[in-house]
């Protein structure tokens, strides 16, 4: 499975999505079509942490004041599947590997898996 969750809006994922060969992935606008919880219960699978998940960029994190509490791996996927800006992005997911994020590390691993 080839799969890339991304946000219209954000010009990193624009960027990346132009950079990254995308041909064969199912591309899900997560704004249009949040994710489910079945999707992010995979996401989960692969990455073996909500935090790894979580946007701590995100300007509600900021606003809610978020960095100063305790934040449980339940929250982080509470806060997820309520609002679609929580989830740092792009993720790909190729076959049984998790891409999350826009650093260059992460990008530079995709592109060497997807060749």
């Amino acid at each position: 499975m080839k799969k890339v969750y991304f946000l219209q809006t954000c010009d990193t994922c624009r960027r990346i999505l132009k950079e990254v060969n995308t041909a064969g992935f199912d591309r899900q606008e997560i704004k249009a079509k949040p994710v489910t919880v079945a999707q992010l219960e995979e996401m989960y699978t692969l990455s073996n942490s909500y935090e790894a998940l979580f946007n701590k960029r995100a300007k509600l994190y900021k606003s809610m004041d978020l960095k100063s509490q305790i934040i449980s791996e339940a929250e982080y996927r509470q806060y997820i599947l309520e609002e679609y800006t929580f989830l740092k992005r792009p993720v790909f997911i190729v076959e049984d590997e998790i891409f999350i994020g826009n650093s260059k590390k992460v990008i530079e691993l995709l592109k060497e898996k997807i060749g």
